[in-house]
């Protein structure tokens, strides 16, 4: 085992804490404002409904270069999916960033 296996062992650890401290500190933090879950718990919903809309509005074409890598209809629907949301999401912060500098225009 190389240095190198030892520094990759070592950043999985981290990521791995990362995360876990990601979502561990906030819900400690929300437990004393039960407010702020609601208002996160809005926002993950939005962004759910945001991908079951793309995700039915996503084709699942096969196309021959597609099933060389052995995608088919499920999997290309899924990335469908993700890809317009994605381009909604894009969107909707392009809108937003639009609309709060015309607002602080004409404030």
């Amino acid at each position: 085992m190389d240095s190198f296996d030892i520094l990759l062992y070592v950043a999985y650890a981290m990521v791995i804490f990362s995360a876990v401290a990601a979502i561990l500190l906030p819900l400690i933090q929300a437990i004393s404002n039960p407010a702020t879950l609601l208002k996160t718990g809005a926002g993950v919903l939005a962004i759910v409904v945001v991908y079951f809309v793309a995700y039915a509005f996503s084709g699942a074409e096969v196309t021959p270069e597609y099933s060389k890598y052995n995608v088919g209809p499920e999997l290309s629907k899924l990335v469908g999916g993700t890809l317009i949301m994605a381009y909604i999401m894009i969107g909707g912060a392009i809108l937003g960033i639009v609309f709060t500098e015309a607002n602080k225009i004409f404030k």
